[in-house]
């Protein structure tokens, strides 16, 4: 584990924006648990490829029309009980960080893992994040 002022800056790339911090394995369960709406979680990493990729990427992403109903977030090697809570729900993928799932009506529908992340740029991965948030978070027009 790193010392928290460390990561402090890392987390507030993501809080800033409005992100919710998880940071209980309870807290991961009362929040993943929910069978309404869109979720997104974020795991984050004090790797290169969290800073210069994945925080950006989301960054960007975040200021599409269409987005998640809930974001939050979990650290990677320093809020351990609820990364490993969060990464339960994560069904058919190995432990990833960083990371990124989405979640609709409590059902994973995407994961961005980090083989996805690494060798892309932000803007490919916030690319392909519209994407799915066009997919699985827009709100249908009434006609």
């Amino acid at each position: 584990m790193y010392p928290e002022i460390m990561v402090a800056g890392m987390r507030e790339e993501l809080t800033t924006l409005g992100v919710q911090e998880l940071k209980t394995a309870g807290e991961a369960d009362e929040e993943l648990s929910s069978q309404q709406g869109t979720a997104m979680v974020i795991v984050n990493s004090i790797c290169g490829c969290a800073a210069g990729r994945m925080r950006p990427a989301v960054r960007t992403a975040l200021q599409h029309g269409a987005k998640p109903d809930r974001v939050f977030t979990v650290f990677a090697g320093q809020d351990v009980e609820a990364t490993e809570r969060a990464r339960a729900y994560f069904v058919g993928y190995p432990p990833s960080s960083p990371s990124i799932a989405l979640f609709r009506e409590g059902k994973l529908v995407h994961m961005v893992q980090r083989s996805d992340i690494e060798h892309r740029d932000s803007a490919d991965i916030a690319t392909e994040l519209r994407r799915i948030f066009d997919e699985h978070c827009a709100v249908a027009i009434k006609q």
